[in-house]
């Protein structure tokens, strides 16, 4: 192509695909499939040219993507749209980028030049058919697909609009499988995913995200009735064989849930990733309200548009604002709407009482629960807490759920996607770099249909412990975390980092860790996303590490143990954090985020237990956070324990009142704790 022989750049296409014959397929797919598309499109109009005929680029390049995609099924087009729609600059600024590494140079090595060639290929691809494949993809999903704008009553006076997709060309003379979602986005592909894989796939927009005339009050009161609607809708559809799915992320997995509370009887399974769980991990993860909640549901009531170009900034500003001046948290939301009015009413319920409780199951109602059920989520996703509560719950309740959680090193970005090579500068094992979306559908067509069991979900946890290299599988929570490696906080001689050692010290140890909770210095303070640092923040309190390990060791399971303390306030807001400190001096986060709870929940969601000031006391905790990760042989492990205090949160001040009404009045003297010997942490070990 560099030169210009469109033709032989197609015969050297054609060869390699016809090496490529014992896989699967010798269809092209991705990257592969957008260049091969092109450089047919330059062979038929070089052709062309040679015969006089004529032909423009756009014209070949159009009997190039149909000969192409015609010879495609669903999913495999479906998989295709992405690559050919990808935009073109970022193959601009890599090409730019090759070229001012070499400029001024009078010779480059072979392998250098090669990937220049490669650049400049991508680029001129892109640039070429800039333009030319969204209107041809609009055709082809045309032909593949018939989409529907529908109604569906739930109520009186009330609908859900959704979007129906289902395949041509049997999409009226079949009946199939429904896959739904509810979504606060109507621009989600989901919808066609799922009738990519065969179903007809239905996209509801939660009334919360729709007209605002006719919204309820607020979010999660109408969802599970209207998902008993949509569901039962759908199963009366002459398209329907009377069996639904349900499928979603965030808002979305909340709504699965809060169905399978109701058992509709055409629910056969649900699938979530990183599903919300309101009253668990939103707005209050361990009962600590968080600005972020404010933030969520101030945009999702706002008017389109309404949102500034420097969101981020305003956000900030507002909660550096709140933070300095040390007003009540109930003060915190200072922007007109009915958003106020909602978090407002959010703080009136700190513990995990009824007016939470009343849209999931709760306690023996997982029991109830007797579908099969998918949960995806990662170490690093801000949404690991509502899932693991939803399947430790559910399998707590009920020992033979049918319940498959699949967790790994992903985050709430890679989770929904192909895994890269690296997350946040960790560098991510070969085995974990899988497609979860595929993955869910291949559970789907093994409950919904019969199919084989994905051999990576064949067991009730099945999770890659990173550095290793290997996914694992256990029946349950219990059984992984059958043998913990309990390590005790030891005072060092010669200070911090302390020690955290497998014996209990036989001499006292009285630790003493202070916070002035009426400092407001640290107001622009945010911990870092990058999940190996140089060196851990001086925020994260007091740290113990142990000696380094003469052998690999694997972690796997939650962390848990009992904090032996003596303290001045009747409840304080505290954050634990683990990390791998390999002989390098690299340290890396083994979980993220932080793992921060109220010290009066901790034995509780429900009830809250005030501590005693002044008197020694014992704490048993268990982190809502799981880890799955290979200490290197030399590594150490290093605890930091602290006091949890961000402008984002709401603040504790140890009052013993509740906590959205104190204010930075109620500071009084520094927060104290006195660390004693009895404090372990417990890690489960492989």
């Amino acid at each position: 192509m560099a030169i210009g022989d469109a033709a032989a750049a197609r015969a050297t296409r054609l060869t390699l695909r016809e090496r490529l014959e014992s896989d699967e397929s010798a269809l092209p797919s991705g990257r592969a499939a957008v260049y091969d598309i092109y450089v047919q499109a330059r062979a038929i109009e070089a052709e062309a040219a040679d015969g006089s005929e004529g032909v423009s680029f756009a014209s070949a390049y159009k009997q190039a993507f149909e000969e192409t995609l015609n010879g495609l099924d669903d999913l495999d087009a479906y998989e295709l749209e992405d690559w050919l729609a990808a935009p073109l600059e970022p193959r601009q600024l890599a090409l730019q980028r090759a070229l001012d590494e070499r400029r001024g140079q009078s010779s480059i090595p072979l392998a250098a030049a090669l990937d220049l060639v490669q650049a400049w290929f991508a680029f001129d691809a892109y640039r070429s058919v800039d333009g030319l494949a969204p209107p041809l993809l609009a055709e082809d999903r045309e032909r593949r697909y018939v989409v529907e704008e529908v109604a569906i009553p739930v109520a009186a006076n009330a609908t859900i609009a959704a979007t129906l997709v289902r395949p041509r060309p049997a999409a009226d003379a079949e009946t199939r499988p429904a896959l739904l979602e509810f979504t606060l986005n109507r621009s989600s592909r989901n919808a066609r995913e799922a009738a990519a894989h065969g179903y007809a796939g239905v996209l509801a927009l939660a009334r919360i995200a729709g007209d605002a005339a006719t919204r309820p009050r607020a979010p999660f009161e109408t969802e599970s009735d209207d998902a008993w609607a949509v569901i039962a809708w759908i199963a009366q559809q002459p398209w329907s064989d009377g069996r639904v799915a349900m499928q979603g992320s965030g808002y979305g997995g909340f709504v699965a849930w809060a169905a399978a509370k109701r058992q509709p009887p055409a629910l056969r399974a649900i699938a979530t990733t990183d599903p919300m769980a309101p009253g668990i991990d939103f707005p209050s993860p361990n009962r600590i309200f968080t600005s972020s909640a404010y933030r969520w549901i101030h945009d999702l009531l706002a008017p389109p548009g309404d949102e500034p170009a420097d969101g981020d900034s305003r956000w900030r500003e507002l909660d550096a604002n709140w933070y300095r001046t040390g007003r009540r948290y109930r003060d915190f939301p200072t922007l007109p709407g009915r958003a106020s009015a909602i978090f407002r009413s959010w703080l009136n319920h700190p513990s995990y009482d009824g007016f939470w409780r009343k849209w999931l199951p709760f306690g023996p109602e997982f029991a109830k629960v007797d579908i099969p059920v998918l949960t995806v989520t990662g170490y690093y996703s801000a949404g690991e807490t509502a899932a693991l509560y939803y399947f430790a719950e559910h399998v707590g309740h009920d020992a033979d759920a049918d319940h498959a959680l699949l967790i790994g090193p992903f985050d709430e970005r890679s989770v929904a996607r192909d895994a890269s090579s690296s997350l946040r500068g960790l560098p991510l094992d070969a085995v974990a770099r899988i497609d979860a979306t595929e993955a869910r559908y291949e559970w789907l067509a093994h409950v919904l249909d019969g199919d084989e069991r994905p051999p990576t979900l064949r067991a009730g946890v099945n999770y890659e412990v990173a550095g290793a290299n290997e996914w694992r599988h256990a029946p349950s929570l219990t059984a992984l975390e059958a043998k913990p490696l309990r390590l005790y906080l030891q005072a060092s001689p010669d200070g911090p980092p302390h020690a955290l050692a497998a014996q209990r010290s036989a001499t006292p140890l009285a630790l003493t860790e202070t916070r002035d909770l009426e400092d407001r210095t640290d107001f622009g303070w945010r911990p870092s996303r990058e999940l190996v640092v140089g060196e851990i923040e001086g925020r994260g309190g007091m740290s113990f590490v142990t000696q380094p390990f003469d052998e690999t060791v694997d972690l796997a399971g939650r962390v848990r143990g009992e904090l032996d303390f003596t303290i001045n306030k009747q409840d304080a807001d505290l954050v634990v954090m683990l990390y791998e400190v390999r002989p390098s001096g690299e340290h890396v986060k083994l979980f993220d985020p932080a793992f921060a709870f109220r010290a009066s929940y901790a034995r509780d969601r429900v009830h809250r237990r005030l501590l005693v000031a002044g008197v020694r006391q014992q704490l048993p905790f268990q982190s809502d956070r799981m880890i799955g990760h290979r200490l290197e042989a030399g590594s150490r492990l290093l605890l930091t324990l602290g006091i949890n205090k961000r402008a984002d949160q709401q603040i504790n001040y140890g009052a013993g009142d509740d906590v959205s009404e104190e204010s930075i009045e109620d500071a009084g003297a520094p927060l104290r704790i006195r660390w004693h010997e009895g404090s372990f942490i417990e890690i489960p070990s492989q």
